[in-house]
């Protein structure tokens, strides 16, 4: 499933339907929050429309085969399950969202631009396959020489943060005697980074000392969804007021979720 079978199937889908496809969609796609930046571009270029391609781009580094697999063999076909649907949820709510609000003004310009030797293209139907080589290396170009400085800090800040958790603040105040601790455990994993693999072993742990499944879930999606780092890439191509409303918006589906199956996994 590649980046442009995907692209070409989610093309021309009305939101709603198109949603829902983008975050199946994205399931079997092996993005990390770090391909957002690259795959946003495409995508917006190409014509999806805004909400469907954050469906897409929630869903990718939040389900995929590595973390199901390894929840299905540490916790169960149950928690494996839930995990998965709660971040279709996620995906498709917070898409669907974000689509409502007609958004695209506060998208980069550039983004929605296609060149070929420094001149806008209207259309690319009529071009040969040279030209199309050319606008992908130059289209290669341009996105590197924009995002570069945004994409080194994120990935500096990642490292600088990487591995540190304060577990000792997270078993105190996101236990299960916190009304508040899923709003706890969603702040304390948005400035971390990683993919839902590696914050696996973190959430193993975390169940042990005795907290609460959906916060643990909220906090592996939040990790995943709304890093700090990612935020920084996708500073580059999102205004201010798109990121907030992004942020806003998928942090309290997950938010929710926790809750959720806190509920349902007590009952």
């Amino acid at each position: 499933m590649t980046l442009e079978r995907t692209r070409s199937l989610l093309g021309g889908k009305r939101e709603g339907v198109g949603n829902v496809m983008a975050a199946c969609l994205g399931i079997v796609t092996p993005f990390c929050s770090c391909s957002a930046v690259p795959a946003f571009i495409g995508f917006v270029a190409a014509g999806v429309p805004l909400g469907v391609t954050m469906s897409f781009l929630i869903a990718s580094p939040l389900i995929n085969e590595i973390a199901i697999g390894l929840l299905l063999t540490m916790f169960g076909w149950k928690i494996a399950l839930i995990y998965v649907a709660a971040g279709l949820f996620v995906a498709i709510v917070a898409g669907w969202s974000i689509g409502r609000f007609h958004l695209e003004k506060w998208v980069e310009p550039f983004v929605f631009e296609t060149r070929l030797g420094g001149a806008l293209v209207s259309s690319t139907a009529g071009l040969s396959l040279d030209d199309r080589i050319q606008m992908g290396i130059e289209e290669v170009i341009t996105i590197l020489r924009k995002i570069w400085p945004y994409l080194l800090v994120g990935i500096g800040l990642g490292a600088v943060i990487h591995g540190w958790v304060p577990t000792d603040f997270f078993t105190t105040y996101a236990n299960a005697s916190n009304p508040l601790g899923v709003v706890v455990a969603v702040l304390i994993g948005i400035p971390l980074y990683s993919n839902a693999a590696g914050v696996m072993p973190l959430v193993q742990s975390l169940y042990g000392a005795g907290l609460p499944m959906g916060t643990l879930l909220a906090f592996m999606m939040a990790v995943v969804a709304l890093s700090l780092p990612e935020m920084i890439l996708l500073r580059r191509i999102l205004k201010p007021q798109l990121i907030a409303t992004y942020v806003a918006v998928v942090g309290s589906a997950i938010i929710a979720v926790g809750y959720l199956f806190n509920i349902l996994l007590a009952a």
